[in-house]
């Protein structure tokens, strides 16, 4: 191995420091399924950490027809998109995934990381512009440095900061501004009415990244354009099957030239490997759920606006969330380490979200509601939120500012 490889490996400390204190919190291995209640080493825990916002994972029509795409295609496809390891399912799965959204066309990914690789390094070039909130997934910071374009950051949610961003840009130049829908992180909505008219001025495109508003906002839950009633003034609008949609993989939505363009140009689509038949198929019986069942989205909603109404009067800050995630806010990374840990140990699993995820007086714990959480699931959850937050104020082993 080269030295200085070599040397970039021994250097790396960050795991060990925190697994020295014992605060590790990641790869946290779960024995069941994803449900409101996971098994942990043996135990039962609350989940309030999972993206499976309408809590489909376990419904018996995904299982079943995940099981029957097997039984009839086998386990994978053996190729790309590109050449062999296209379907039929995978083309029925694109045209109702249109539908939903409301464009002409889509095409799929294996995740939907690789649905915004794909899409931001191809749609601009050397001598174009990406303009990016500065909270975007990190998936679209990945995507804009494989571009080659020049890439415009402005401030998070902040309309006259890319207003005066686009202004200095030359009026003749490709300009492509790529956002969250929903912040992952923050939960708030981008600020999308406002964004589609500064795009109009300044003749830029673009592309919402809906991971996590699909079948949570908009009609029968097509997402953050579809919520704001603005489908038809967004370009391209990416969307994953990890969350609402109870399966893996991503898709891309746009009008048909541009979805035959990625086609033949995403490079993240044209060398990898398809979509599991079982994926496919899971997602098709999802949307089938979504669109003829919306009890699951009414619930979801219901669980958001009881669990955000417990979490403020116990004095948590929630910063700006609109959505099913709730970012409570510890604003120190060794006591939201620790407090998750406490969660944990008193049956309750939750996401920490440190620096350099976001900024270290940012930190938070990542609460998630799911649409077949109970009420008492959640009140159980937040007070044991509640107690671990006092205990970790009152210790001395973290002093909050």
């Amino acid at each position: 191995m080269s030295r200085n490889f070599d040397k970039r490996i021994a250097d790396f400390k960050d795991a060990a420091v925190i697994k020295e204190k014992g605060l590790y919190p990641y790869f946290r291995p779960i024995e069941s399924g994803q449900d409101t209640e996971v098994v942990i080493n043996g135990k039962k825990v609350l989940m309030f950490g999972s993206n499976s916002y309408l809590g489909l994972t376990n419904h018996p029509k995904i299982i079943e027809a995940a099981q029957k795409a097997t039984a009839k295609y086998g386990t994978g496809c053996a190729g790309s998109r590109f050449l062999n390891g296209t379907l039929d399912i995978h083309e029925e799965l694109e045209a109702k995934l249109a539908a939903y959204v409301g464009k002409e066309g889509a095409v799929l990914f294996s995740t939907g990381f690789q649905a915004n690789l794909g899409a931001l390094s191809c749609l601009t070039g050397r001598n174009d512009y990406l303009i990016l909130d500065d909270c975007n997934h990190a998936s679209i910071i990945d995507g804009s440095r494989l571009s080659f374009s020049k890439v415009i950051k402005y401030k998070h949610n902040n309309m006259s900061d890319l207003r005066n961003k686009l202004s200095q840009l030359p009026e003749e130049a490709v300009k492509l501004i790529a956002v969250d829908g929903v912040f992952s992180m923050e939960g708030d909505f981008v600020k999308l009415p406002e964004l589609i008219s500064i795009a109009k001025e300044f003749d830029a495109a673009v592309m919402v990244d809906d991971a996590h508003g699909l079948g949570v906002i908009g009609e029968a839950g097509a997402g953050t354009a579809s919520h704001f009633g603005l489908t038809d003034d967004v370009d391209v609008i990416m969307g994953t099957f990890s969350k609402s949609l109870a399966s893996l993989g991503g898709f891309l939505a746009s009008d048909a030239n541009t979805i035959e363009y990625l086609k033949h140009r995403a490079r993240s689509l044209m060398f990898s490997a398809s979509m599991t038949p079982a994926s496919a198929a899971s997602v098709l019986a999802a949307l089938e759920i979504i669109q003829s069942e919306p009890e699951h989205i009414e619930n979801l909603w219901k669980n958001t606006e009881y669990a955000k109404r417990q979490l403020l009067e116990n004095g948590f800050d929630l910063g700006k969330t609109e959505s099913p995630i709730l970012p409570v806010y510890i604003r120190d990374n060794d006591a939201t380490f620790l407090i998750t840990k406490k969660l944990q140990e008193a049956g309750v699993f939750v996401n920490p979200v440190v620096s350099p995820a976001v900024a270290s007086q940012d930190s938070l714990i990542r609460f998630s509601l799911m649409a077949s959480h109970t009420f008492n699931q959640i009140d159980e959850a937040v007070s044991k939120l509640t107690k671990a937050y006092r205990e970790t104020l009152t210790s001395e082993f973290v002093k909050i500012a």
